[in-house]
């Protein structure tokens, strides 16, 4: 049967024009659910679910669970099924979700600001020895993240973590996850401001709050009076800054996030008061909620939403609809001239020290975390902080504790002095315990440190700063590919000999403060995972031979002949 002709406009009209599709905007109509995801949060409130997790699943077993609760409702309690063992790389999108869940979960313990107490931390590592086969990561949101869990565990967890003021409620799913806050709030001798008692109230009054448990996708937050929580890349920023007028307060970012469309934040040019912060956060939050794309998962990102509108329209929409007044022009916060990642012994304002130790891109144990809290009440500390670069901090030491707290963390396998490379490296879960992976990267991440220490040992005096190498098991870039010097994004390629092998897609000259951007994309160059030290060595040695004095890695990188780069 033939097609029925197309019609024509008649002569003379005007052409039609095809009525533009909505975007899932629950402000302007479209509550309808638009996809799988909606329509799950429509049927139930993810909040719900704890009380199947204690009730039902924590008696009945893995088998009992359903999977509207299992791939969806239970982040936002922290919890995702872990990769099966053995299933490759080049694999992972060709399986079904049902075919790559192990029955074991990964568990995301919320740490707001990555402020823990020693009793808090002690806690954490206990229950990873005695619940996750001695596994913790640190990961570069603050939290600590468990494998290994099983079901029928998960109450007693919580139990344990809440009897501590910690939980796992909305660490992860379509919610405010986890507040990124400076590990040296309230210390450190340059912050404009302690704005720690914002990202308490933002916790107290808004994490758990049904009016928020349903937005779009995730939404990540960075609140510090030093620009040192990665704010760029965050849905909502507040970064301390002095207003010539009124003093300190908070600068005001929005828009920001990286996986495979990534998008700097926009400053909206206000400044905030910090007792303002919570509401000003909740009205940013709203307009996501209400505005936010609903349609498309892969549009669902508040970046999207600030991109169409701009940051003026952005900032009307928050003043007149949500605040119902206006915010105070502001000026920026001043960038960094080095990236801070809190390594190191440094002073504080109180006469005391803190001194930050790198594990190798966030690996550590629950038998290290313990000893760590051990360690840090021997030097007669009670408070050590998680850092946005997987970083680990012992605050308020006694200058005379400081050695000796240095060995000990030494013994723990982390360094106060570390090399350029263990400084530098960070890495996401990848193909060990992710679904998502195609390429492994934590013990990849720990070799590739172990031999640049050596292949590039008489070049440590020469770099004044780190050059920073990002090892991430896919293209969603949790491990922040995009903003490092040399970032490696994991993917299958083909080896000399025709093989597929796990390798890396290279993006270079990337950063933060100074050098905010996302680098140098090589067309169609990738490096194979046996490759990757000797790749990373003959940049590195390129850029200390051709960089002119001063010069950064992103701005040789970004200059450099593209055969020095390959």
């Amino acid at each position: 049967m033939s097609a029925p002709p197309r019609e024509t406009p008649a002569k003379g009209a005007a052409p039609r024009t095809r009525q533009k599709r909505g975007e899932g905007q629950w402000a302007l109509g479209y509550r309808e659910p638009l996809n799988p995801n909606e329509r799950s949060k429509k049927d139930d409130s993810p909040l719900n679910v704890r009380s199947r997790i204690e009730n039902i699943y924590a008696h009945r077993g893995f088998d009992s669970i359903d999977p509207g609760d299992l791939r969806g409702r239970f982040r936002w309690f922290g919890l995702y099924t872990q990769r099966k063992p053995g299933i490759d790389g080049g694999r992972t999108a060709l399986l079904e979700p049902e075919e790559l869940d192990d029955r074991y979960f990964m568990m995301r313990v919320r740490i707001d600001g990555g402020a823990l107490t020693t009793e808090q931390l002690r806690v954490v590592g206990e229950i990873s020895r005695e619940h996750a086969r001695d596994t913790a990561d640190i990961s570069d949101r603050q939290n600590v993240q468990y494998h290994w869990i099983q079901i029928e565990d998960v109450p007693s967890i919580w139990s344990r973590l809440e009897n501590v003021g910690l939980s796992t409620t909305e660490a992860c799913g379509d919610c405010p996850r986890v507040v990124l806050g400076s590990p040296v709030a309230g210390i450190a001798e340059n912050e404009v401001l302690d704005a720690s008692p914002a990202v308490d109230e933002i916790l107290d009054r808004y994490i758990g709050d049904p009016r928020f448990a349903n937005l779009p996708r995730k939404f990540k937050t960075a609140i510090s009076g030093l620009p040192d929580i990665v704010h760029e890349i965050n849905d909502i920023a507040f970064v301390g800054v002095d207003h010539p007028e009124h003093g300190p307060g908070l600068d005001l970012w929005v828009g920001g996030g990286l996986s495979t469309n990534p998008m700097l934040a926009q400053r909206l040019g206000a400044w905030v008061p910090l007792d303002e912060v919570p509401e000003v956060w909740a009205g940013v939050v709203s307009i996501f909620r209400d505005y936010g794309y609903r349609r498309l998962r892969s549009r669902a990102r508040l970046k999207f939403l600030v991109k169409d509108w701009g940051a003026e329209k952005f900032r009307e929409v928050l003043e007149t609809e949500y605040l119902k007044r206006k915010l105070l022009d502001g000026p920026p916060p001043e960038n960094p001239a080095t990236p801070v990642d809190h390594v190191g012994v440094h002073p504080q304002k109180d006469g005391n020290y803190y001194v930050g130790a790198a594990p190798i891109a966030g690996r550590v144990s629950g038998s290290t975390l313990v000893a760590v809290a051990d360690a840090a009440e021997r030097a007669g500390s009670r408070r050590v902080r998680l850092t946005p670069h997987q970083k680990l901090v012992v605050l308020d030491v006694p200058g005379d504790k400081v050695s000796a707290l240095e060995t000990e963390l030494a013994e723990l396998g982390l360094q106060t002095k570390p090399s350029p490379w263990r400084r530098s490296v960070m890495a996401c879960t990848g193909l060990e315990f992710c679904k998502l992976a195609i390429v492994e990267t934590k013990v990849r991440a720990q070799q590739l440190v172990a031999d640049l220490e050596k292949s590039l040992a008489d070049l440590n005096a020469q770099l004044e700063t780190p050059v920073t190498v990002h090892l991430n098991g896919c293209p969603n870039s949790c491990a922040r590919v995009q903003t490092a010097d040399i970032g490696l994004k994991g993917q299958i390629v083909t080896d000399a000999d025709g093989n597929q092998v796990e390798g890396f897609q290279v993006h270079l000259g990337g950063g933060l403060g100074l050098d905010a951007g996302f680098g140098r994309k090589l067309r169609g160059h990738k490096v194979t995972a046996g490759e990757l030290v000797d790749y990373v060595e003959r940049v590195v040695r390129a850029y200390v031979a051709g960089r002119e004095p001063g010069e950064r890695f992103p701005q040789w990188a970004l200059r450099a002949d593209e055969g020095v780069l390959q």
